[in-house]
């Protein structure tokens, strides 16, 4: 695709992407009004929407609509935007972790509108896109996408999984010089996968250094972790 078409694929969605953000931010507002006050949380946000609104335009490009993960680096430059913020005003980075995790958490008591009947997949055919996807993202077409594999599931322990290699918001992170944030980002899977009912499991990530992130899913468990995250405890005890 185009290098200029690419640029302009999230600065054409500008009124668009900051709806979403405003949409989002209220549980950020209410998190951090209750630890820091009122007129801290609206600075803040407002702070944050200034840092989202100029990332935009550096926001990778990993297929646009035709992925499904772009969703997912545009809210990791949500975040980075409230940890900006938060890094300016002095706080430290599990503070921002903590705010966003407890953020999903009250959204997490929201009611989902259910998926319409003719936009449901069976379970085969959920596990066939699945495979699909990960096939997909080994062609490596985007140098800043993720890259991983499917994992089958072994019918006992975890319906499926998938092992990731490269991840994109690592990619993206790493060149805002937010190395330090990209943990706690990762570990927000954890109460979207409780919301899910996915029950998230996982023993590595590259964000911790490992050389994969192993994924592994199996519908109505627990989530595995809760707030505070086992890599925050380690260092808390070193």
């Amino acid at each position: 695709m185009d290098d200029r078409i690419d640029r302009e694929y999230y600065t054409s969605r500008r009124s668009e992407l900051l709806q979403a953000f405003d949409q989002d931010v209220g549980c950020w507002r209410s998190t951090l009004a209750r630890r820091h006050g009122d007129e801290f949380a609206n600075a803040i946000v407002r702070q944050s929407r200034d840092e989202f609104e100029a990332l935009i335009g550096e926001i990778p490009y990993i297929g646009g609509d035709e992925n499904h993960l772009t969703e997912n680096l545009v809210e990791s430059a949500r975040c980075l935007a409230l940890y900006r913020a938060m890094k300016a005003r002095g706080k430290r980075v599990e503070e921002t972790g903590r705010a966003l995790y407890e953020a999903i958490e009250q959204s997490n008591s929201r009611p989902t509108p259910p998926i319409p009947p003719g936009k449901r997949l069976s379970p085969e055919g959920l596990m066939r896109r699945r495979r699909e996807r990960a096939r997909r993202s080994q062609e490596r077409r985007y140098p800043e996408d993720w890259v991983y594999e499917f994992v089958e599931g072994d019918g006992r322990t975890f319906d499926y999984g998938n092992d990731f290699t490269e991840c994109a918001v690592q990619k993206f992170y790493r060149g805002k010089r937010a190395d330090e944030f990209l943990p706690f980002f990762c570990f927000l899977d954890f109460p979207r996968s409780k919301a899910a009912g996915l029950g998230l499991t996982r023993t590595q990530t590259l964000a911790e250094g490992h050389e994969k992130c192993n994924h592994r899913f199996k519908a109505g468990r627990a989530a595995e972790e809760e707030w505070p995250p086992r890599f925050l405890r380690r260092e808390q005890e070193t």
